[in-house]
């Protein structure tokens, strides 16, 4: 997956993008940024599984069931987690100003947070710099907002697909941050995307639910899980198109759009793990059931010794055996084969005596461990990335 180049513009018809600065982070970056719909949305959403959420996300649990949405606004540097009954009230404060100047209903805004939890939200910066927020609206901004929303991401994360819906084309666009406290279920991110392509509430949420579930479900940087993890989509309906249903013959087209998007964003963001050298996919094949492929997919990218035999450039096949074996899954010993990068390692449980080869693979940026089961026919990835000392020095001073 290739970065999208700096100068590439995004534009998903009848919405508004802004970033700005509200002296939020004391570097001064982007911490403010806008999402605007010039009509309400069709909503969408997922949010973090860790019990302690924050009230942001609390918020947006409740407005969610109206199906509906027009603006997210999203700040980075502050979590807004662990801050109590004030936590909520300064969260319903930034969403009741957005709204006042934007001139829409404030159940139809949504207010996103990341960075440091524990802190109280600074509600007066963020109210103060939201009326030229709103002026700085602009079709063409969407990359002000991704990289307003960076906390320790070194570059922002956007994927887009164009797409044919009956006579018109249509856009999906997503957007992503992410680079650290990393798990399934769902990974510590902040993901919003946009489409101008009509569509009802049900096929939406069936179509982000499985798009998460391959995508961001399935990426690992350091098994630890935020208070602050949402993923939204909105769509607008500008396309005029005849909304599309799960019956629809486009519905797969769409979903399968999605689905790639979502990939892209979780693959960057793997790419962009904390101190990260190496970016890693993990294919598990020949498996009796997606599910299987899932937990052994997900028992590998999550093995702390394997991330860092990776960085090591060390072909220990070893540790990859023993991650399949503490999975949980029944496999067969010698029905195993594992590669890396197309060079076999295993074949039918033995050794194949080509780690010299392999050493030398491993030097590239891209890493892919391939294992094949070979007791059945389903299949499952996992993302993650390399585990080094820029990722301890990062965490050790975070919050400082």
């Amino acid at each position: 997956m290739k970065r999208v180049p700096a100068n590439r513009k995004f534009i998903v018809p009848g919405f508004k993008f802004a970033g700005i600065s509200a002296g939020i982070k004391k570097s001064g970056d982007r911490d403010l940024a806008l999402i605007y719909s010039e009509s309400p949305a069709i909503a969408a959403g997922m949010f973090t599984t860790n019990r302690i959420k924050a009230a942001p996300v609390k918020l947006a649990i409740e407005n969610i069931t109206s199906q509906k949405a027009q603006a997210i606004i999203i700040n980075s540097g502050n979590a807004n987690a662990c801050t109590g009954k004030k936590g909520i009230k300064d969260a319903r404060e930034v969403n009741k100003k957005t709204a006042e100047e934007l001139g829409i209903p404030s159940e139809l805004v949504y207010v996103s947070s990341t960075g440091i939890i524990g802190k109280p939200l600074p509600v007066e910066k963020i109210n103060n710099a939201v009326p030229g927020l709103v002026d700085k609206l602009s079709p063409s901004s969407l990359r002000q907002v991704a990289s307003a929303m960076m906390t320790t991401d070194t570059f922002a994360k956007m994927s887009s697909r164009k797409l044919k819906i009956g006579r018109k084309r249509g856009t999906i666009t997503g957007i992503a941050k992410g680079a650290g406290m990393i798990c399934p279920n769902m990974a510590t991110m902040l993901c919003f995307i946009v489409t101008d392509i009509a569509i009802n509430r049900q096929a939406l949420d069936s179509a982000l639910r499985e798009a998460v579930t391959s995508s961001f479900n399935r990426l690992i940087i350091d098994n630890d899980m935020s208070t602050n993890d949402t993923v939204m989509i909105l769509a607008n309906g500008n396309l005029q198109n005849r909304p599309i249903t799960k019956r629809s013959a486009e519905f797969n087209i769409f979903k399968n759009a999605l689905n790639e998007i979502t990939y892209d964003l979780a693959r960057m963001i793997a790419e962009d793990g904390e101190g990260a050298t190496k970016l890693i996919e993990v294919i598990v094949k020949g498996a009796l059931t997606e599910a299987d492929a899932e937990k052994i997919a997900l028992a590998i990218a999550n093995s702390m010794l394997v991330k860092t035999a990776i960085y090591g450039q060390d072909p220990n096949w070893g540790r990859i055996v023993a991650a399949i074996g503490y999975s949980g899954v029944e496999v067969n010993e010698n029905t195993l084969d594992i590669s890396l990068n197309k060079i076999k390692l295993v074949r039918k449980g033995l050794g194949t005596n080509k780690e010299k080869v392999a050493r030398k693979t491993l030097s590239k940026k891209n890493i892919i461990i391939t294992v094949d089961l070979g007791i059945g026919k389903e299949t499952a990835k996992a993302l993650t990335c390399d585990l080094t000392e820029g990722y301890i020095k990062i965490n050790a001073h975070y919050s400082t």
